[in-house]
C-alpha cells in the first residue's frame, strides 16, 4: 500500500498564526503591571490591605488578561485561523477586551449577551468593532454562542469551560505571582487572605493552585453576589448547582457552576448581599478616590469582614483583593439612585457598617 500524507495548514496559515501570537504577546510586554494599592485601614486591626488594580488594563478591567490567555490558548491549539469569527457569551467585561484582541488581529467578533446588559459596556464592544448579540435570559448565552459558531464556521471562545486552563497556574507572570512580587517588600509579604469575586472561576482557579504551587500559608476566600450558584455548591459541595437566576453584580455570580470553578482550591466562600457590594462600592470610591464597580466593592466587603475577624482572634497579617474595573462604566447602574430604589436595594445600613468599622475597626452587623 502506498504512503500516504495530508496537510492541515499552509505555510501562510502557519504564518499568520505565528504574527498573531507575537501581536498578543506584544500587547502585554507594553503594559505594565497593574499597581497594589494599599487601602487605609484602621490601626488598631492590626491588618494591611491592598487592592490590585485590574482596572488599568488597555480594557479597563481584569477581563484583559483572561482575553489575552483565552485568545492565545486558541491560536495554540489551532482553533483560530484568519478569517475566523470569534464569538464569546459574556455579559459585558470579557467580550469589550476579547473585542480589543479580536480588532487587533483583524477577526469579526460577536459577543452573545443578556438584554440588560449595562449600555456603557455595549457601547464599548462595538467602539472595539464587535457586535453585539443579545437573548432575553442569561441561561440562553451558551447555546445562542455554540449555535453562532457552528452557524458561521467560528470559534466560540468559551470563557466558562476553559478561563481555568488557558493561563499558566505556576507562574509565567500571571496575577498571582504578580501579587506575591510585589509585596515582597512589604510588612506581612505572604498574606494571610487572597479574596476574589467568581464569574468563571479562572482567577481563583488560577491563584489558589499557585498557592499550593508555592507551598504558602494564604488562604482564598471567594466572594459572591446574590443568585449566583457558587456559594451554595461550596456549601453543599454540589458542582452541578444551578440557581438559574442572574446575578445583579456585573462580571461575577453565575446562574449555574461554571466549568472552570475550581472547588478544591478555595478555602471559604462569603455570601455578599448585592446592596452591601454597592455601599461597599461607593465607599471605596469615596476613600480611594477612584470610581470603582460593583464586582470591587463585593470584594472590599468581605475582605473588611475577614479584616475584623483577624484583629478580633489577635492574628496580624495582610489581605490582598482586586479593584476588578472602574465605576464609569456604571453610571447608570450601581451610582444612581433611582437605579437602586426601582430595585429594591438600600445601601444605608451597610455604609453605617462600613463607616462605623472606619472608625473602630470592630464589625457591626447591618441592622435591615
Amino acid at each position: 500500500m502506498p504512503s500516504r500524507e495530508a496537510d492541515r495548514y499552509s505555510e501562510k496559515d502557519r504564518a499568520w498564526v505565528s504574527e498573531a501570537i507575537r501581536l498578543v504577546d506584544a500587547d502585554a510586554n507594553r503594559s505594565a503591571d497593574t499597581h497594589l494599592h494599599v487601602f487605609p485601614m484602621p490601626e488598631s486591626t492590626g491588618v494591611d490591605l491592598y487592592l490590585k488594580d485590574e482596572s488599568v488594563h488597555p480594557t479597563g478591567s481584569l477581563k484583559h488578561r483572561l482575553a489575552r490567555s483565552l485568545f492565545l490558548y486558541a491560536l495554540c491549539n489551532g482553533w483560530i485561523q484568519e478569517g475566523t469569527t470569534v464569538i464569546e457569551a459574556s455579559s459585558g467585561s470579557t467580550a469589550v477586551s476579547e473585542a480589543y484582541f479580536a480588532r487587533m488581529l483583524g477577526l469579526p467578533f460577536v459577543a452573545v449577551m443578556p438584554a440588560s446588559t449595562s449600555p456603557e459596556k455595549v457601547e464599548l464592544i462595538e467602539f472595539y468593532g464587535g457586535r453585539c448579540h443579545f437573548v432575553e435570559r442569561s441561561g440562553q448565552i451558551y447555546g445562542e454562542a455554540k449555535r453562532l459558531a457552528e452557524e458561521t464556521g467560528g470559534h466560540y471562545m468559551d470563557q466558562f469551560t476553559y478561563a481555568e486552563r488557558a493561563t499558566d497556574w505556576r507562574g509565567n507572570n500571571n496575577i498571582a505571582e504578580s501579587i506575591f512580587g510585589q509585596l515582597s517588600l512589604e510588612h506581612h509579604p505572604i498574606p494571610a487572605w487572597i479574596v476574589v469575586g467568581a464569574g468563571t472561576g479562572g482567577t481563583s482557579a488560577t491563584i489558589g493552585r499557585y498557592i499550593r504551587y508555592q507551598r504558602h500559608d494564604t488562604c482564598v476566600a471567594v466572594v459572591d453576589p446574590e443568585n449566583s450558584a457558587f456559594f451554595p455548591a461550596f456549601e453543599a459541595a454540589d458542582g452541578d448547582y444551578s440557581t438559574g437566576r442572574p446575578s445583579r453584580i456585573e462580571g461575577i455570580g453565575r446562574p449555574r457552576v461554571e466549568p472552570s470553578f475550581v472547588l478544591g482550591v478555595v478555602d471559604r466562600m462569603i455570601a455578599v448581599p448585592d446592596a452591601a457590594s454597592i455601599a461597599a462600592m461607593r465607599f471605596c470610591s469615596e476613600v480611594t478616590g477612584r470610581l470603582v464597580g460593583g464586582s470591587t466593592g463585593t470584594n472590599l466587603w468581605g475582605s473588611l469582614r475577614l479584616a475584623a475577624e483577624m484583629r478580633r482572634t489577635g492574628v496580624r497579617g495582610s489581605i490582598v483583593t482586586l479593584l476588578c474595573d472602574g465605576g464609569e462604566r456604571y453610571g447608570n447602574t450601581y451610582y444612581d439612585d433611582g437605579w437602586l430604589k426601582r430595585n429594591g436595594l438600600d445601601i444605608a445600613p451597610y455604609l453605617e457598617t462600613l463607616e462605623s468599622f472606619a472608625s473602630t475597626g470592630r464589625w457591626r452587623e447591618p441592622v435591615r
